[in-house]
């Protein structure tokens, strides 16, 4: 017979798998047990922090197919803000982070991340200044996601959503953004090699070919002009490379 020790540890590991086989633990997102502070509501400081690689590329949520912005200079919109709280506390946002719902920042869907945008409560006027560090709300109907505390300094949070703009706040960079383009990748490295030699002479460019956890991925670039990248990407994307896509980095790749 199992001792009731050990009936009581089983049911306590099925307990911590449960909660670990979902992605949240609250089904319907909530606010805070407080309010936040005053020090908690302070404009995100502006800094020049080099753009993340892997949010950059084309992703499809729901069915959708979204593709981020190459910069955000210029970036200025209208439209509904809603916000996010507990139930996506303490989880990572898509670069990497920690969400935490008493930072000032926010989720977009195509801004580059991070970035910084100053909304404004079209409603009140109030304003906020925010770092954008996640993707969504994949919502038609919804611009931006900003977390409890910017909600709450914009005088929405007890309503759900309000109207907003949104302007990106930017610095002069201190290195030019090269843009790379991934055409390919797979386990083949001779195959690869060979079309590296191949878009090199058609290209006149670059071809590195680096892999990653056994995973190899081949490159065209650094391209320093935009007009180029999208005019090659065009070019490889109506040929045999239809899944090839931007990438952006501050760095060498």
């Amino acid at each position: 017979m199992i001792k009731s020790s050990k009936i009581l540890v089983i049911l306590c590991l099925l307990t911590l798998l449960n909660a670990c086989s979902s992605r949240y633990h609250i089904k319907q997102d909530k606010a805070p047990l407080r309010a936040p502070t005053a020090l908690e509501m302070q404009d995100a400081l502006i800094t020049n922090e080099a753009k993340s690689v892997s949010t950059g590329r084309p992703y499809t949520i729901r069915g959708k197919r979204y593709s981020p912005m190459s910069d955000e200079h210029g970036y200025n919109e209208t439209g509904v803000a809603s916000w996010y709280g507990r139930k996506f506390h303490g989880y990572h946002t898509s670069n990497g982070e920690i969400f935490n719902m008493f930072d000032m920042s926010a989720a977009h869907k195509t801004l580059p991340l991070p970035s910084f945008v100053k909304v404004t409560n079209i409603e009140n006027g109030k304003t906020a200044i925010v770092r954008v560090n996640d993707r969504g709300p994949f919502h038609d109907d919804r611009l931006i996601d900003l977390s409890y505390a910017a909600a709450y300094k914009l005088g929405y949070h007890l309503n759900g959503t309000a109207k907003v703009k949104v302007e990106a706040i930017t610095i002069d960079r201190s290195a030019p953004r090269l843009t790379y383009i991934q055409v390919a990748a797979g386990g083949n490295l001779e195959n690869l090699q060979a079309l590296s030699q191949t878009l090199q002479q058609q290209f006149q460019l670059q071809s590195p070919i680096h892999n990653e956890k056994g995973l190899y991925k081949l490159r065209l670039g650094p391209i320093l002009d935009d007009k180029t990248a999208q005019d090659i990407l065009d070019k490889l994307r109506k040929g045999k490379y239809k899944h090839a896509f931007l990438l952006y980095s501050e760095h060498q790749l």
